[in-house]
């Protein structure tokens, strides 16, 4: 089993947004293999990663390895998840052979976020699957993120969010 494998409890919890996804820390360099994704679906899950959360003036979803985290929910989620997960994974595939004669990961970044606004859209005929994987994977990509240090910086920058958290105790004047 992977030094990163979280406790399934504490995985649900992360998943749940009771704690925080950053006692999962990976290190970029460090040794690990994903458990669930190949090679070329754990590279197209990074790559979708970045183009929904980008490297801006802060880190974006790549260097958060929203992609390996990924890769963990699959790996101890419920099985029909990850079956609708990866067979998404497929469509995409299929999509963009079909489309553009490769595979996502071989298109250019114009067309990759062309086929992203595409999915998000709904707005061809057929791609029905296509746009439920895609806002699965927008959902994933995002609630992951800003549970990671990276996210949760990004969250908090600038004072964004309040210091005190609920709601105000006095009673409202007339």
């Amino acid at each position: 089993m992977s030094e990163f494998v979280l406790p399934r409890r504490e995985a649900l919890k992360a998943g749940a947004g009771l704690v925080s996804i950053a006692a999962m820390a990976q290190t970029p360099g460090a040794a690990w293999t994903a458990q669930t994704l190949d090679e070329h679906q754990l590279a197209t899950v990074e790559v979708l990663g970045d183009l929904i959360i980008p490297a801006t003036d802060t880190p974006g979803a790549k260097a958060a390895l929203v992609h390996r985290y990924i890769d963990l929910f699959l790996t101890d989620g419920p099985d029909a998840d990850r079956v609708r997960f990866l067979e998404g994974l497929g469509w995409l595939d299929g999509y963009t052979q079909g489309k553009f004669q490769k595979p996502f990961l071989k298109l250019s970044n114009t067309e990759k976020i062309q086929v992203l606004q595409t999915l998000d859209k709904d707005s061809e005929f057929g791609i029905d699957q296509g746009h439920q994987f895609f806002r699965i994977t927008k959902s994933l990509v995002s609630r992951i993120y800003y549970n990671t240090e990276i996210g949760y910086k990004e969250l908090n920058k600038g004072g964004r969010v309040p210091t005190a958290y609920g709601c105000d105790t006095k009673p409202a004047l007339p």
